[in-house]
């Protein structure tokens, strides 16, 4: 708008009395009336805009089924980048032929093992072996002391086909039991089958729940039949045109992605694009109001709604980009994946979704059109009955008093954070609910050395192979020790405080493999491997072996701390950078510093309340066993850079206003025009992360709780009350240092309103 117009009470114009309005139009009338623009640029370039996007969809629409093709589900995905354990895993394919993932199959029967058990289960070892996908022999059946049980080790190819290898393992392994006998494939292998049949459901019910949840609730919000079409088309070709770049930067291996990463796309890209399109629709919506052509509507609707858009989106590219500085592989490959969906939701949300409706006009609000020069109902302020004027009448009466008490009520959530339990979960409580390998590993825990299958891994230098055997048999909770070897059938031979023993087999000529001067040896331990005194026994046979040089230890036990000590690491670098770097945007934004160190806390006071409402929930309601060390982190990162995002929209709307009516009375304007669409936004995200929650994954469900809740409280008691009332109660000092925040008449000489400084309330 332009501010110089003065308005008619009840915001109604006359012909001609508004920008880019006809003189001759009708007041009222929803009859289309000429641009100021020649017809055919009207129509050639959003034409243009749409063909281009359904060529963009066109082509990405095939992918969302294909994204997994490119998917990483292994334990690498997962792993610091530069940890002992990771460089273990990279040095112990140098030892042996076969990069094979081991899956460790467990019979058991309670009332212990009878001959035909036992039979069935030596006859089982070929059938095993010719399963398709396993590679290299298959170990002979071990039988526990207690004789209830008996083990058998399988390697699988770490290959795509990991996990159908471990299904078909699985229908061999419990092919005609005997009566009373149970098997099972448990170990690394087994678990990264169960990993991957629950990151299995991104494609299709993911997808599927949260365009339906976001369906529902754009139905509601316009009660037109299409408007939420045309703006979830835009939120799908969006997120079509980010998975077609993942897809080929993942394939051309510029990118990583996992199965975490995949679903937060999907959701991110959806959930961004509809926010974005929202705050587009209210503004065109309203200009509509103001001009009686679709042309002069859609520009008036792009300049009040690209600057708090682009600022939204570069706020939350800026805060995901932060993840590069990461150790941990799983963040890091979130940063550019969530940062390449959050830009093509920009523009497909400043460029598809304007040239539908430019193309639409009125008509895509039908049946509640915006007729030409009609009252806009928050705006203008005569609305008497609304939400928004009762709860801005509020801030107006009671300002102090609408936001100390928020304030006091989330420093209380806040203190639920000393209950968080976010220092790492055993990996066989990875995906939630029973699954055969949690169960198997429950078994083998029962009946043989808990660390049976997932041994902990040691290279060392070959001349120090006796110290650190020596060392590493010293430590409490380590039950043998192997050396992997050439010339003997199991690959490996025992070590004991005695030093290397010699091959069991007669005449064998075996040896410990040296590879560039190392060797490597496994330890079984006495826990099992995802277990705290598993995680301790490893801590201390890195302590014993400290003196020695170029020791490393790795395995999932050393894997498993590795990745909670990067992930804390990660945490307590990434967190203060993304602060710095969304406070400097706010700042541009806004030209002002205390708005921005303001609209910081008060995100920080959502984040600190969402925490400790979640960390209550998680230990007493969902009953989780704890959290990721990640967890804080990715919440942190979408719930401050999109709890910003949502006081962008508003405190952008209220500088605007306060340029004409003062900072006091811009705060009320802005918080009645705004409100009704914010608070759609914020539903419509909180719905779509909360959609998470299908994917049977404890990381995932956590942070959809999160993140869903955490938006909520930020849209709903954050934006909605704390933030107008405190911005109400300061005045326009909110706005220092810049020309707002000086008096009037100063305001004055510069070329601003006289009215521009004013506050009206009293």
């Amino acid at each position: 708008m332009n501010p110089s117009v003065p308005r008619r009470q009840g915001g109604s114009h006359r012909a001609g009395s508004g920008p880019g309005q006809v003189a001759g139009a009708r007041a009222g009338s929803d009859e289309e009336q000429p641009d100021r623009r020649t017809g055919w640029a009207r129509f050639l370039v959003p034409v243009v805009l749409i063909l281009m996007w359904f060529v963009v969809g066109g082509f990405g629409g095939p992918y969302f089924g294909r994204i997994s093709e490119v998917v990483d589900n292994n334990q690498s995905s997962y792993l610091p980048a530069s940890s002992a354990a990771t460089q273990v895993a990279d040095l112990q394919a140098e030892f042996t032929d076969s990069d094979a993932v081991p899956a460790v199959i467990v019979y058991v029967n309670d009332a212990g093992l009878t001959d035909a058990d036992r039979t069935y289960i030596n006859g089982r070892v070929p059938a095993l072996s010719g399963v398709s996908g396993v590679a290299g022999g298959v170990s002979p059946a071990q039988f526990s002391n207690d004789g209830k049980a008996a083990e058998i080790f399988v390697p699988v190819a770490d290959n795509d086909d990991a996990a159908t290898t471990v299904e078909n393992l699985r229908t061999a392994v419990t092919e005609g039991l005997p009566a009373g006998l149970s098997g099972y494939v448990t170990g690394p292998a087994g678990q990264l089958a169960d990993i991957t049949e629950a990151f299995g459901g991104i494609d299709t019910s993911l997808l599927l729940v949260a365009v339906i949840a976001v369906f529902v609730i754009l139905v509601v919000v316009y009660r037109s039949p299409l408007l939420p079409v045309l703006v979830l088309l835009t939120s799908v070709f969006a997120l079509s045109a980010a998975i077609l770049v993942v897809y080929y930067l993942a394939r051309a291996g510029a990118l990583a992605v996992n199965g975490q990463v995949q679903g937060i796309l999907f959701i991110l890209g959806i959930g961004a694009a509809t926010d974005y399109s929202l705050l587009y629709v209210s503004r065109y919506r309203e200009s509509l109001r103001d001009h009686p052509g679709r042309w002069d509507a859609t520009l008036a609707a792009l300049k009040g709604t690209f600057e708090p858009v682009l600022a939204s989106a570069a706020t939350v590219t800026a805060g995901l980009l932060c993840l590069l500085l990461s150790d941990l592989n799983s963040n890091k490959a979130l940063g550019p994946v969530a940062a390449i969906g959050i830009g093509f939701a920009f523009l497909a949300a400043m460029t598809f979704l304007p040239a539908l409706l430019m193309l639409t006009g009125r008509a895509a609000f039908w049946p509640r059109r915006p007729l030409y020069g009609s009252r806009h109902p928050d705006r203008d302020g005569d609305a008497r009955n609304g939400i928004w004027p009762r709860v801005a009448r509020t801030v107006k009466a009671h300002p102090r008093r609408v936001w100390v008490i928020p304030t006091v009520l989330l420093l209380l959530a806040v203190t639920g954070m000393l209950q968080l339990r976010a220092s790492g979960v055993p990996q066989s409580d990875f995906v939630l609910g029973e699954t055969s390998a949690k169960e198997g590993q429950q078994v083998l825990g029962e009946h043989f050395p808990s660390g049976s299958g997932s041994p902990v891994l040691i290279v060392a230098p070959e001349g120090d192979l006796d110290d650190v055997a020596g060392a590493v048999l010293g430590v409490s909770g380590v039950d043998t020790l192997t050396v992997q070897a050439s010339g003997t059938p199991a690959g490996s031979l025992p070590v004991t405080a005695d030093g290397v023993q010699p091959s069991p087999v007669p005449g064998a000529a075996a040896a410990p493999t040296v590879v560039d001067g190392k060797v490597l040896l496994e330890a079984t331990l006495t826990d099992p491997p995802d277990s705290d005194a598993a995680e301790q026994t490893v801590d201390d046979m890195r302590g014993a072996v400290a003196g020695i040089n170029d020791v490393l230890i790795g395995g999932e036990t050393a894997t498993t701390i590795d990745t909670n000590a990067a992930a804390i690491h990660d945490r307590n670098l990434i967190i203060p950078v993304v602060l710095v770097v969304i406070l400097f945007l706010l700042m541009l934004l806004l030209r002002s510093i205390l708005a921005p160190v303001l609209l910081i806390l008060t995100v920080l006071l959502s984040f600190g309340a969402t925490l400790g409402v979640s960390a209550l929930m998680f230990n007493h309601v969902f009953d989780f066993p704890g959290a990721d060390p990640a967890v804080p982190l990715f919440g942190f990162i979408f719930l401050v850079a999109l709890g910003v995002d949502y006081n962008i929209f508003l405190m952008t709307r209220v500088r605007e206003e306060s340029l004409q009516h003062g900072t006091r009375e811009g705060v009320i304007r802005g918080l009645m025009i705004t409100g009704s669409v914010i608070t759609s936004a914020g539903i419509v995200l909180a719905a779509t992360f909360a959609a998470l929650g299908v994917i049977p994954v404890l990381f995932l469900a956590q942070l959809a709780f999160i993140v869903a809740f955490g938006v909520l409280l930020d849209t709903l008691v954050v934006r909605s009350l704390l933030v107008p009332a405190l911005s109400y109660d300061i005045g326009r000092s909110i706005w220092w240092p810049s020309r707002l925040s000086r008096p009037p008449r100063g305001l004055h000489r510069r070329g601003v309103p006289a009215h521009a400084g004013k506050d009206f309330a009293p």
